[in-house]
C-alpha cells in the first residue's frame, strides 16, 4: 500500500498486519521540468501549448530513491493499493504513481478514508476502485493554467515592474484583495455621529457620591495605559446597583445626531441640546483639531458638563423576551482555519500543519497509534449518521438528554462549489475528551484537536436560551421629553455552551430586579464624538474567509496562497494585520492594466474554479478548458507589454526638498521600494 506520508502509513500499518507493506510517496513525486530542455522552444516547459497542452512530467530529483524503492516493492507484490489523500491533488498523486509503477489507472486499487481509525481503513478495503480520471484531469488542468500564468505573465512583470517577480491565477487575485483594502483606507474619510450615555442609579440618594467614584474609577489605567475594560466597568455598575443605558429618544424623535464625509454641517449645537435636555449642566465644549485626521475627522469637539442632582428618570417599560442561540456549523478547512487564527493567533499555515498530525495519528497510552480528526481539507459540512449518532450519545450520557435536540441537527454548505460528499473535519471518536488524551499531546495539537471536538460535539447539541430585557426610563423630574435605554440579558440554559463554552460579550449587563415606575438618578452623562472607522485591514482569518466568498483558491490552497504573497513580499503582517507594500500596489496596479477582464478579475478566478469543478464532475474537457483560458489569455501578454514601465511613474507626495524647496514624488525603485 502507498500512502503520502511516513506518520500516515505507520498509522495504517498497524490495522493491516503482517501481509501488507506500507510506504509513503511523501508526497508528489513527478511534476512538470521548470525548465526546457535544451534546443526546445517551449515557452512554458512541460506543456505542449500546440499539442492540446500535452504535459511532460519528470521525476523529482529528491524523490528518486523513493520511486526506485516503491517499483521494487511493486515487482514482488501481489496486490498494490493505492491509498493517498481523498482530494483531487491525492487523486493525482495515485495516478502518478500507477505511470511510474506500469499500473493500468482503470484497473488500480483506490482506497480511500475520511478517517485513518481501524474501521474505516477496513472498510475502504472492501470497496476499492479505479483511479478517478476526471479529477485526475482537474489537478492536471489546475496545474498547466497556473504554469501558463506564472511562466508567461511574471517574464513580463520582470521587464516593467522588477526583477525577481511572479504572477499567478490566483496569489495574483488574493494580492490584489489586499491591496485595494490598503488603497480603500488611504482613501477613506470619515462620516461623524454623537451618542449620549449614561450610568444611573436605583439608590438616587448615592448619586451625587457615585459621580465622584466613577470618574476616579474611569481614570485608572493599566500597565499599558488602557482604561477599565467595558467588562469592568459593568461589573463596577453592578456592585453599585446601578446600570448603563443609551440615549435614544428627546422630544418624541429618535435621537439622530450625524453628517456624512461630504457634509460642512456643525453638530455641536444639537448635540448640546439634547445632553442639556438629558440632564447635563454647565457644559462646557471644546475643539481642537487633530492633524492626523481626515475630512471632519480632523475636528475633534468634547462635551463636558455634571449631571443636574435633581434629575430623575422613571422606569416606563420592562420587556424580557426568550432567545436562542445556536451552535455553529462543524468546521471545514477555511472556519477551522479562521477560528484557529483568532481564537489561537496561529497562522493557517501552522493550523493545516497541526491538523495533518492529527489527522495522520498520535500514539495514545492504551491505544497505540490512533487517527484523531477526519480529512482536514474539505469545503463540506456533511457529517455521517455514524457521527451524528456518536455526538448525540456521547452528550446523553456526558450531559444528559435535556442536551440532545429531539432531531439531530444538519448542516449544508454555504459554498455552492464544494467539492466532494467529504464529512466536515470531527473527532474520529466523541468520547476522547480533550483532557483525557492531553498528555499525549503537544501543546498546539492539544489546542487545536480542542476546537475542533468542542465544534463537533457542540453542533449536535441544544440551542442555549437567554432572556433578553429592555428598559426604556423616561426624565420625570421635568418634561424635556429625553428617554434612554438600557438592555441586558441572563442566560437561563447553556445548551451547547456546556460544551464550547459560554461567550464573554462585554455588552451584556445583568440588570437588577426593579418594577415599572422605578426611580433612577443620573451620576454620570457623557456624550461622545465617533468617527467612522475605515474599512479593517485584513487578517489571516478574514482573508481566508473573503477568498472562500469569492471563490479563489480551494481548501488545500488557502494557506499556501497567503505564505506565497508574504514571501514575495506583496504584502506584509504587522500586528498580525495584512498591509500592502509599495511593490504589491505596483504589481497589481500592472497587472490590473493590463490583463483586465483575465486571471486578475476576482470573477474571472472564480470562474476558472468552476470550470475546474465542470472537469472534475466529468462534465467537461479538460483540454477545451486550457484552450478557451489559454485564448483569451494570449492577446493580453502584447497588451501588457506595451504597458508603460512602472519605474517611470511618479506621485506627488506632501512632501517638499528641504534645500530647493520642490515638491518631492514617490518613484518605485529598483528593487521595487
Amino acid at each position: 500500500m502507498i500512502v503520502e506520508s511516513p506518520a500516515k502509513a505507520k498509522t495504517i500499518e498497524k490495522y493491516l498486519g503482517p501481509g501488507f507493506v506500507v510506504k509513503a510517496s511523501i508526497g508528489h513525486i513527478r511534476d512538470l521540468p521548470s525548465k526546457a530542455p535544451k534546443g526546445s522552444k517551449q515557452p512554458v516547459p512541460g506543456v505542449d501549448l500546440d499539442h492540446d497542452f500535452t504535459p511532460t512530467y519528470e521525476i523529482d530529483g529528491d524523490k528518486a530513491k523513493t520511486v526506485t524503492e516503491l517499483r521494487r516493492l511493486a515487482k514482488g507484490a501481489s496486490d498494490i493499493w493505492f491509498a493517498t489523500d481523498l482530494d483531487r491533488e491525492g487523486e493525482a498523486i495515485a495516478w502518478h504513481l500507477t505511470q511510474v509503477l506500469g499500473v493500468d489507472p482503470a484497473v488500480a486499487k483506490r482506497v480511500t478514508f475520511d478517517a485513518i481509525t481501524k474501521s474505516e481503513v477496513q472498510r475502504a478495503f472492501q470497496s476499492p476502485r479505479a483511479i478517478n480520471m476526471p479529477r485526475v484531469e482537474a489537478q492536471q488542468a489546475r496545474r498547466i493554467v497556473d504554469r501558463i500564468v506564472g511562466y508567461q505573465v511574471s517574464p513580463i512583470l520582470w521587464k516593467k515592474v522588477a526583477g525577481g517577480l511572479s504572477a499567478g491565477r490566483v496569489q495574483s487575485v488574493a494580492a490584489r484583495i489586499v491591496v485595494e483594502r490598503e488603497q480603500e483606507i488611504r482613501a477613506f474619510t470619515p462620516s461623524e455621529s454623537w451618542e449620549i450615555t449614561a450610568c444611573m442609579a436605583f439608590d438616587v440618594a448615592a448619586a451625587a457620591s457615585l459621580h465622584a467614584e466613577w470618574a476616579t474609577f474611569m481614570a485608572r489605567r493599566d500597565e499599558r495605559g488602557r482604561p477599565p475594560f467595558v467588562r469592568d466597568r459593568v461589573a463596577w455598575l453592578a456592585d453599585q446597583r446601578s446600570l448603563a443605558c443609551d440615549l435614544v429618544e428627546v422630544g418624541g424623535k429618535p435621537l439622530k445626531i450625524e453628517a456624512d464625509n461630504t457634509s460642512a454641517a456643525d453638530l455641536a449645537g444639537g448635540v448640546e441640546a439634547a445632553a442639556a435636555a438629558a440632564g447635563l449642566l454647565d457644559i462646557e465644549v471644546v475643539r481642537t483639531t487633530d492633524e492626523a485626521g481626515k475630512g471632519r475627522g480632523r475636528n475633534v469637539i468634547r462635551l463636558s458638563g455634571r449631571p443636574d442632582p435633581a434629575a430623575r428618570y422613571t422606569v416606563e417599560s420592562i420587556d424580557v423576551t426568550r432567545t436562542r442561540s445556536r451552535p455553529y456549523p462543524p468546521f471545514i478547512t477555511s472556519t477551522l482555519q479562521q477560528a484557529a487564527s483568532s481564537r489561537l493567533g496561529m497562522s493557517t499555515d501552522r493550523t493545516m500543519r497541526i491538523a495533518q498530525q492529527l489527522y495522520e495519528g498520535i500514539d495514545l497510552p492504551d491505544e497505540g497509534r490512533v487517527g484523531l480528526i477526519t480529512y482536514m481539507r474539505t469545503d463540506s459540512t456533511n457529517l455521517s449518521r455514524e457521527a451524528i449518532d456518536m455526538a448525540r450519545r456521547y452528550l446523553e450520557q456526558r450531559h444528559g438528554a435535556a442536551y440532545v435536540p429531539e432531531k439531530p441537527r444538519s448542516y449544508t454548505s454555504s459554498n455552492e462549489s464544494a467539492q466532494e460528499a467529504h464529512e466536515a473535519i470531527r473527532p474520529t471518536e466523541a468520547a476522547r475528551e480533550p483532557d483525557l488524551i492531553a498528555a499525549a499531546l503537544s501543546d498546539e495539537q492539544l489546542k487545536v484537536y480542542r476546537l475542533i471536538w468542542q465544534c463537533f460535539v457542540a453542533c449536535q447539541s441544544t440551542d442555549a436560551e437567554w432572556d433578553s430585557t429592555s428598559v426604556r426610563m423616561r426624565r420625570s423630574d421635568r418634561d424635556s421629553g429625553a428617554v434612554f435605554k438600557a438592555s441586558g440579558r441572563v442566560l437561563r440554559f447553556d445548551g451547547f455552551y456546556a460544551i464550547s463554552g459560554t461567550p464573554r460579550d462585554d455588552g451584556d449587563q445583568v440588570l437588577p430586579d426593579f418594577d415599572k415606575g422605578t426611580k433612577l438618578a443620573p451620576f454620570d452623562i457623557e456624550p461622545r464624538q465617533k468617527f467612522q472607522a475605515p474599512p479593517p485591514r485584513f487578517t489571516e482569518a478574514t482573508l481566508v474567509k473573503k477568498m472562500e466568498e469569492e471563490g479563489i483558491g480551494r481548501p488545500s490552497t488557502y494557506a499556501s496562497i497567503i505564505n506565497v504573497i508574504e514571501n514575495r513580499g506583496y504584502v506584509t503582517q504587522q500586528d498580525r494585520r495584512f498591509h500592502a507594500t509599495a511593490i504589491g500596489e505596483a504589481v497589481t496596479g500592472f497587472l490590473k492594466r493590463g490583463f483586465h477582464d483575465q486571471f486578475i478579475e476576482i470573477g474571472y478566478t472564480r470562474g476558472i474554479e468552476r470550470e475546474l469543478d465542470q472537469v472534475a464532475q466529468g462534465a467537461k474537457k479538460w483540454t477545451d478548458m486550457l484552450h478557451e483560458f489559454h485564448s483569451e489569455l494570449s492577446p493580453k501578454l502584447d497588451q501588457a507589454l506595451d504597458q508603460p514601465h512602472e519605474k517611470g511613474k511618479s506621485e506627488p507626495s506632501l512632501y517638499a526638498c528641504p534645500e530647493c524647496g520642490r515638491r518631492l514624488e514617490y518613484r518605485l525603485g529598483g528593487k521595487g521600494e
